[in-house]
């Protein structure tokens, strides 16, 4: 992908995990490879949206059309306030609802957890021509059961191979992946949990442990680090976005897809029809 207005590098390149990427040093308020402001970054996202709408048609189209498997699964993974809820609503609001697959993971159901963790991911995959949506994911394995200890480190260490094994697999079948690791400061998310506290519109929004999970702030980042570093492949490589400029995150999410879906090259369907004959046919209706 080249470079779009408003970017000195392109976006993919700017927020691409390096080995050299450091959580810990990360600057939740920058804008890496991004020249503009907020004025024009949300100028910019309405008019990437219509671009990430045209090539989501394009994706939904094929895959209604041919029987060869093509879809694109957008991972979000981050703390609470991060944003992905509205990437959600103003990224992927864009495009047609009927082509997207979302899913959210929270707590696994008693169902879920009798199976193998990767159970209740299989069964939500982007379906053929979907674009796929996974509001948190299998990471959660790797998170905040290693975080709080909620299985012994013997059985959740081997789930960085099996995830690289199981997303190498996804690939292989047609799946593009798309990796976005979204990271807001301690006081940014502090501010936001505030505002749900002050209006009544966002009271359904507000988890009081929210507040309990800022004190393994430590514990997450030394964790989120370890997931870079063992699960940033070459097939699905990790995406580090800072989120204290939701405008900013949301604008990266747009061309991280729009990135994925061209690289993708897919045509419009051909006509299984006679179109002339169509056309006749339609006139003389």
């Amino acid at each position: 992908m080249g470079k779009s207005e408003g970017w000195e590098i392109p976006a993919a390149e700017a927020v691409r995990v390096t080995p050299d990427t450091r959580v810990g040093d990360l600057d939740t308020n920058g804008t890496p490879g991004f020249a503009g402001g907020k004025s024009l970054g949300e100028k910019l996202l309405e008019e990437r949206g219509a671009v990430l709408s045209d090539l989501q048609e394009k994706l939904f189209a094929h895959g209604r059309a041919t029987n060869e498997h093509r879809s694109v699964l957008l991972v979000l993974q981050g703390m609470d306030t991060a944003g992905k809820g509205g990437v959600v609503r103003h990224v992927i609001g864009h495009v047609d609802p009927q082509g997207v697959d979302h899913a959210s993971f929270g707590v696994p159901t008693p169902e879920e957890k009798r199976h193998h963790y990767l159970w209740r991911i299989r069964k939500a995959l982007p379906r053929h021509g979907q674009l796929g949506v996974f509001d948190r994911s299998h990471y959660e394995d790797v998170l905040v059961v290693r975080v709080h200890d909620l299985v012994p480190r013997s059985e959740w260490e081997p789930r960085y191979d099996e995830i690289n094994a199981f997303e190498k697999e996804l690939v292989d079948s047609g799946t593009t992946v798309v990796k976005v690791a979204m990271f807001v400061s301690l006081d940014e998310q502090k501010a936001r949990l505030a505002e749900r506290l002050e209006r009544r519109d966002k009271y359904w929004k507000y988890n009081p442990n929210d507040v309990t999970e800022r004190g393994y702030w430590p514990q997450y980042q030394e964790a989120y680090q370890a997931m870079l570093d063992r699960t940033s492949t070459e097939h699905a490589p990790w995406h580090v976005v800072p989120c204290d400029r939701k405008w900013y995150s949301r604008l990266v999410v747009t061309e991280l897809l729009i990135d994925a879906l061209e690289r993708l090259d897919l045509d419009w369907p051909a006509a299984t029809f006679d179109v002339e004959t169509e056309k006749r046919r339609l006139a003389d209706s």
